[in-house]
């Protein structure tokens, strides 16, 4: 049974950077919550036949991938809508989520799930660690990386869980609001931490 790390944090926080350099530095393996995503509705996919299915072919781009940005318009506008596309796709991803996990080889596997609060998957992990930054540092990270205005910004962080409520389900704190050479030695601790815990359970 594979010792799961489950790794979380806000927009911006730098989960992304965390986990590489987790891989990048000790070979541990990343089961990405993303990246399912997006395979469960890739061009062939169950995923995009069902969601096809209900919205028409409207949701498609020319090239048969999915139109994200479409799919957002109906779903954002229409609570029902998207209560069914939660309930068509999270069980898919949860699934390959945990068809990933068995396969990994690593000493633990690090389970990123940018929204494990709001949809309570912090079950699926043996322990949590939290990418925490302060609001101001997420607003200017995601201002210049996604190239959005201030207050869009600002609404996908009101959108997502709250600082607090992430620290709330954390075992492990990873501070990142300074750059990124401050990382590597917390990374560094803990995964001697997860080490000797994987060791422990074995």
């Amino acid at each position: 049974m594979t010792f799961v790390v489950g790794l979380t944090g806000g927009i911006a926080s730098g989960k992304t950077t965390v986990a590489n350099l987790f891989h990048q530095h000790f070979g541990i393996e990343i089961v990405d919550a993303d990246v399912i995503a997006r395979e469960v509705v890739a061009p062939g996919s169950e995923g995009l036949k069902a969601i096809e299915n209900k919205f028409g072919s409207s949701v498609l781009l020319e090239d048969g991938n999915l139109d994200r940005s479409k799919l957002r318009e109906i779903i954002f506008s229409d609570p029902s809508q998207k209560a069914w596309l939660d309930q068509l796709l999270h069980p898919m991803i949860r699934a390959n989520m945990l068809a990933e996990l068995a396969n990994t080889t690593s000493e633990y596997a690090l389970l990123v799930i940018p929204l494990m609060v709001e949809n309570h998957l912090q079950q699926l992990a043996d322990k949590v660690v939290v990418v925490d930054v302060d609001e101001a540092t997420q607003l200017e990270r995601t201002v210049a990386r996604d190239n959005v205005a201030l207050e869009q910004a600002q609404a996908i962080v009101a959108a997502q869980a709250s600082r607090e409520q992430r620290l709330a389900i954390a075992d492990f704190v990873i501070k990142n609001d300074t750059e990124n050479q401050k990382l590597l030695p917390q990374i560094t601790e803990l995964h001697q931490k997860f080490l000797e815990i994987g060791r422990a359970n074995r």
